[in-house]
């Protein structure tokens, strides 16, 4: 695909929206978040992205031009600093300038210590449909290990104002937290799943590059220790009623996170904001572009339409490692069909990969379907390592 595409259309697309402050930077976050210091220009500050953010859409609709928008997430950072009538006025925007799927889902993620009840109303008038809370823990000492501004009992609050106002809640939990044991994890899980939320995230903590933990590398448990807090927690979590889709994402029947499952399934994304990433599909090419991170060079830049930071164009020898990069997370795995309608690639393109995954019982694969094993689930980034040329 370096040269032409071979897809017949393209694939279904996503808005993302990245709001890049909060209120404290957490210590193993690596995200594009910057802390804001509570002043009286953050009103002002807020107007002047939502313009910023606007006309970043205006400048990248020929990209997307005539392409219905499947689902919105608002990611970051805290969207949920962020008042009412500003998600309101980029909704409105998005909708002016876009088509949106009747049904899509709106997602804005939030954080319990920067939520309160009059904001979650404004946020559900305004059109967001889902709200995804950034949890962590119950424990208050490992909240405070985590660096998070709120304890458990604001978690809990956070959660029944989020359930009092939406009918999708996603909890965000992580687990192998500094100094954790397995019936610390337990407990989290267990609480979590009493509020009876229809989706939940455990994530295992990854110590990357550019954060404080890196830095500073906290007393983790061992492999063994976190192989068995997952198993144990994925036990409790399908004794509840919740099906593992996706490597960190169990959900109630019916209650996936459609945009995520856009990413995993190879399908588009726009991605507006300081930061953002994008990957699109043209008639000629399949590109990723990212803007720039900094929030006030990101506003600056809008202004002259030079958003945009890098741009990457996705050669065909790479399609297969960015297909498997994403479809690979998926429990259920995917169709051959899928595979062929997405890359422009017959699947003998990759006779030999997956025969090495197979024989090392990474994967399964029938005339149909290619499924992650239990094996290649553990080890993700050894499967994925056999499809990077």
């Amino acid at each position: 695909m370096s040269q032409t595409s071979r897809l017949a259309m393209p694939p279904p697309l996503s808005l993302y929206i990245h709001i890049p402050w909060c209120v404290k930077k957490c210590p193993y976050c690596d995200f594009n978040s910057h802390e804001h210091k509570e002043a009286q220009n953050f009103t002002d500050l807020e107007s002047m992205y939502v313009d910023a953010l606007i006309k970043d859409l205006e400048y990248s609709l020929p990209k997307i031009w005539g392409r219905k928008i499947h689902s919105i997430f608002f990611g970051g950072g805290t969207p949920s600093l962020f008042s009412g009538k500003a998600i309101q006025k980029i909704l409105s925007q998005v909708r002016a300038l876009t088509p949106i799927l009747y049904d899509g889902e709106i997602t804005l993620e939030a954080n319990p210590g920067a939520i309160d009840s009059n904001h979650f109303e404004s946020y559900k008038e305004a059109g967001v449909t889902r709200v995804s809370l950034g949890i962590q823990s119950f424990n208050d000492v490992h909240l405070k290990a985590l660096g998070r501004i709120h304890d458990s009992s604001e978690a809990k609050k956070g959660i029944e104002i989020a359930m009092r106002h939406f009918d999708e809640v996603n909890l965000d939990l992580m687990y192998a937290l500094p100094h954790q044991t397995l019936d610390e994890a337990i407990d989290d899980a267990k609480t979590a799943t009493s509020f009876y939320t229809q989706h939940l995230s455990f994530y295992h903590l990854t110590i990357e590059p550019n954060t404080f933990f890196f830095k500073h590398p906290p007393k983790l448990p061992l492999d063994d220790e976190s192989a068995e807090m997952q198993e144990t927690i994925e036990g409790i979590l399908s004794q509840h009623g919740f099906q593992h889709y996706e490597t960190s994402a169990f959900a109630k029947p019916k209650s996936q996170c459609q945009h995520n499952l856009n990413y995993w399934q190879f399908g588009d994304y726009l991605g507006i904001g300081a930061g953002a990433h994008s990957k699109l599909t043209f008639h000629d090419k399949m590109s990723r572009e990212s803007r720039y991170k900094n929030p006030k060079q990101y506003m600056e830049k809008v202004v002259t339409q030079h958003m945009i930071e890098s741009e990457t164009i996705i050669h065909e020898s790479d399609l297969a490692f960015e297909f498997m990069m994403n479809h690979l997370r998926l429990i259920d795995g995917f169709s051959i069909q899928s595979f062929e309608d997405k890359t422009g690639l017959n699947i003998s393109a990759i006779d030999k990969e997956l025969k090495a995954a197979i024989d090392i019982k990474l994967i399964t694969m029938d005339h149909e379907m290619i499924k992650p094993t239990l094996l290649g689930q553990r080890f993700l980034n050894d499967l994925l390592s056999i499809f990077l040329k």
